[in-house]
């Protein structure tokens, strides 16, 4: 997923808290769904941005897609740099 992709992701206050309920492990879409009151068609589209899924018998589980996560911290400490002033060099 490209930058574009994954801030566009990131603007939505579902996904985002999609995404702090996967901080603490893997959820069930049933158990994400929970949490909000949206209808599981809503949750099930917000689901593949930003996550991976994990088919265990009949239930997925979902949980944070980290190699986006890294991608995105690492662009933005490329962005503040290595802590030196710039107007002090």
């Amino acid at each position: 997923m490209g930058f574009q992709q994954s801030f566009k992701a990131l603007s939505d206050p579902v996904r985002r808290e999609i995404l702090s309920l996967l901080r603490r492990g893997p959820m069930a879409a049933g158990d994400i769904a929970a949490h909000f009151e949206v209808s599981g068609a809503t949750i099930s589209h917000h689901l593949p941005v930003l996550v991976l899924d994990d088919k265990q018998g009949k239930y997925i589980y979902y949980e944070l897609n980290m190699s986006v996560v890294d991608e995105i911290l690492e662009w933005i400490s490329a962005l503040k740099g290595d802590g030196r002033n710039e107007k002090n060099q």
